[in-house]
């Protein structure tokens, strides 16, 4: 089945379509920056841009930087604070005329590591963690997934998680590689204690770089980088609405 995948983010807005057997892009992603202010009518128009260079006419699977229930954003720590009640599968839909099916983007791209990536086939407890500008989580469970974790918002040394070692905060205080992986490494163990997973899949953006900070992860259980990258946000989101 071919469903469009949208990936919601700080600063662009990607999307592509997508075969949901086989995960793959059924034509090159394309990017529009993310408006700034972030509204919802400001991203909606983008969302409905999008679509329109697609000439796309069926339906949509998005990951959104909040918590989603219900088709609700309920959270906005990294986005416009406007979000917060809006039901936003309504709001895309009433834009564009199509079905939406709304995530929260970490889920998104679980989804996508858990079918067609590095947890593809494993059971047990697989959490994903995303590490950009925050830091996003994602948790299976025999392969069921357990939505809107939000792990990134845990406290670590007086400081949420994501402000204490998301790459955005490496950036900022220019921490050396070993630095802010001493960093990740104690929020790593923090997670480790709390949920005992099997496998730690490491995705974002630091995921391109493991060969700086892998080796100085001490954790008892299994860690690797994703492997779809900057697609798997895409993908998920499209395999999330299969059931649309």
């Amino acid at each position: 089945m071919d469903i469009f995948g949208i990936d919601i983010g700080g600063s662009g807005i990607k999307g592509a379509p997508v075969n949901t057997e086989t995960g793959t892009l059924l034509a090159e992603r394309k990017r529009i920056p993310t408006p700034h202010p972030a509204t919802p009518q400001a991203v909606a128009n983008v969302v409905k841009q999008l679509l329109n260079e697609f000439g796309w006419k069926s339906d949509v699977g998005c990951g959104f930087p909040a918590v989603v229930r219900d088709g609700v954003v309920r959270t906005a720590s990294n986005i416009d604070k406007k979000w917060i009640g809006t039901p936003v599968n309504k709001l895309f839909a009433d834009k564009t005329g199509l079905n939406f099916n709304v995530i929260n983007d970490a889920d998104a791209a679980g989804y996508a590591e858990i079918q067609f990536g590095a947890g593809r086939g494993r059971q047990g407890v697989v959490m994903i963690v995303t590490v950009g500008t925050g830091i996003g989580s994602a948790i299976f469970v025999n392969g069921k997934l357990v939505p809107n974790t939000e792990l990134g918002h845990v406290y670590l040394k007086r400081n949420e998680a994501e402000e204490y070692t998301s790459d955005a905060t490496r950036k900022k205080h220019d921490l050396s590689w070993p630095k802010w992986a001493k960093r990740f490494n104690r929020y790593l163990q923090h997670l480790e204690n709390l949920f005992w997973p099997d496998l730690i899949i490491i995705g974002g953006g630091v995921s391109k770089k493991q060969e700086k900070f892998f080796k100085y992860l001490e954790l008892n259980c299994e860690v690797t980088e994703a492997q779809l990258l900057n697609h798997a946000g895409i993908i998920g989101a499209a395999i999330s609405s299969n059931n649309l």
